[in-house]
């Protein structure tokens, strides 16, 4: 390990940045936030968030979307600061060391290649109107999934080529994207509008106000607006990351946010109100907006949404392809990778191993599941996790590596651990039905961890990471305790303000942690 003036750096990189091209601008960095947030998010999230919390579930956008706010700001103070290739993956190994680097590798490399196989699965059930077999039974059929796989061979062939021509494709494919929605809402609401739904299926909130706080995670609210950090992981390739990635990622979330409320309005109240006989949850839409359309016989949206079901999630997967790729790249460079996935193609100027690792994981995790709704509950989680991670790795620079920060962001000594509890409260908002197999696999990968570093200074290492040990622990106990899902032990809403004090007591000791790491 090289020692710097602020403390021990990781082993020397194996990754080739020098390769990477800076060839994004403001234009094609918003183009990447939002093209990564609109995708098959807007086609099922509005039905299963009207499934899981009723009309409360428009609060639910509106908090997540103020959650992902505060992340955000955090990782635009990182990105802009310290821009490397799948940053979200460094800054952790950079600030806490490498036990918290290796966890969130592989936690990001699942995420990633879930994230992948829930995009590619929405295109294939929306696709089934046209090519009946590939979706049935509320499940993917064998033909589906072969048509999932080799439609995400397609995307990565395209992202083969350099970043150029991908940001190019990107934009052209964003402004498409966002204009089926807008359509959408505008056709749906002048057909039908039912404002007794409001309290036709139960009430505001039928199933109780902690629903709304479920579906953040459990309905893929976080998801649909998740794709927000994507041109942060490109930072490495942003011609002006400092005064573009702050502008693009905000831009791109606060549009998408308001897009996904107003989508969530238009669902609740279009829906004939004799539908709602059996509830919010007696609801069974397999292509929720499509179907919605043609049992309005508007058959020309219904055709127009079908064909942006394919044309939109893949928009979105050609960005968590190339975005992905990054991280994974990142992965390797904090050695939780062997080498081979940290080259970067001297012609294309991109990781092309790295992508194709993440397209096999993404297709072992695509076969066994049954569809978009299987997938994307792990994929809110895991993504939340990382998110915390890197609250706790800028409250560390803050305090002991300023340098690393661009300085962009004012009050960061409380947007860091406030963001740091927001996205603990959004983890074990997700239910104990969830992480109750999240939790214990990564608690495990401590054990594979310490094999892979048993030549090293391992128990420094160990002592190092301590913090992070124990929030994975403390959550998992609070998660089985709690009022989501778990034994109801600890009431709501007492349950919440729990875990909130253990968070903060957390992101103080991680900070503490990382600082004696850095000042070794």
């Amino acid at each position: 390990m090289t020692t710097t003036a602020t403390g021990p750096e990781t082993p020397p990189k194996p990754g080739q940045d020098q390769r990477l091209r800076r060839e994004l601008g403001f234009w094609s960095l918003t183009g990447v936030a939002f093209g990564g947030i609109i995708g098959s998010g807007w086609l099922f999230g509005s039905f299963y968030g009207a499934q899981a919390a009723g009309p409360a579930a428009v609060l639910s956008w509106v908090i997540g979307g103020a959650a992902l706010t505060l992340v955000a700001l955090v990782l635009i103070e990182l990105g802009a600061g310290t821009p490397e290739a799948g940053g979200m993956v460094r800054w952790p190994r950079l600030a806490n060391g490498p036990l918290a680097g290796t966890l969130i590798g592989w936690t990001m490399l699942l995420a990633v290649a879930s994230t992948m196989a829930a995009q590619a699965s929405a295109i294939v059930q929306y696709a089934n109107r046209y090519l009946p077999g590939m979706y049935e039974d509320e499940a993917l059929t064998t033909a589906g999934r072969f048509a999932a796989a080799g439609l995400l061979l397609l995307l990565v062939v395209l992202n083969w080529f350099g970043v150029k021509l991908f940001a190019r494709l990107n934009l052209l494919v964003t402004v498409v994207k966002v204009l089926v929605p807008v359509l959408t809402v505008v056709a749906l609401l002048m057909s039908s509008f039912h404002p007794g739904n409001i309290s036709a299926g139960g009430g505001v909130a039928p199933y109780g106000w902690s629903a709304a706080l479920t579906a953040i995670a459990s309905a893929g609210i976080i998801y649909a607006i998740d794709g927000f950090a994507s041109p942060i992981e490109l930072s490495a390739e942003a011609r002006n990351p400092r005064r573009d990635i702050p502008r693009a990622v905000l831009t791109a979330i606060g549009l998408s946010v308001a897009l996904h409320v107003v989508l969530q309005l238009t669902f609740i109240l279009a829906v004939p109100t004799e539908q709602l006989d059996s509830g919010w949850r007696g609801l069974n839409f397999a292509s929720p907006f499509g179907e919605l359309a043609l049992l309005l016989n508007l058959s020309w949206l219904a055709a127009v949404i079908y064909a942006d079901a394919v044309f939109s999630p893949g928009g979105s997967t050609y960005v968590a392809v190339a975005a992905g790729s990054r991280e994974t790249y990142a992965v390797a460079k904090n050695a939780a990778l062997p080498r081979l996935f940290s080259v970067v193609s001297e012609r294309a100027g991109v990781p092309r191993n790295a992508m194709a690792l993440n397209y096999v994981l993404s297709v072992i995790i695509l076969f066994p599941s049954s569809g978009w709704r299987d997938i994307i509950t792990m994929v809110g989680a895991l993504a939340l996790l990382t998110y915390s991670l890197c609250s706790v790795a800028a409250g560390t620079f803050r305090a002991a590596a300023p340098e690393r920060l661009a300085g962009w962001v004012r009050g960061l000594g409380w947007i860091a651990p406030a963001g740091f509890v927001v996205a603990s409260e959004l983890v074990y908002w997700s239910a104990w039905e969830n992480l109750r197999i999240a939790l214990p696999e990564l608690l495990a990968a401590v054990l594979l961890f310490s094999v892979l570093r048993r030549r090293t200074d391992l128990w420094a290492e160990l002592r190092t990471g301590a913090w992070l040990l124990g929030y994975l622990g403390w959550m998992l106990v609070l998660s089985g305790l709690g009022s989501f899902g778990g034994a109801g032990v600890i009431p709501a809403p007492w349950d919440t303000v729990v875990v909130a004090l253990c968070a903060l007591a957390t992101y103080r000791w991680g900070v503490r942690s990382g600082v004696e790491y850095l000042r070794r």
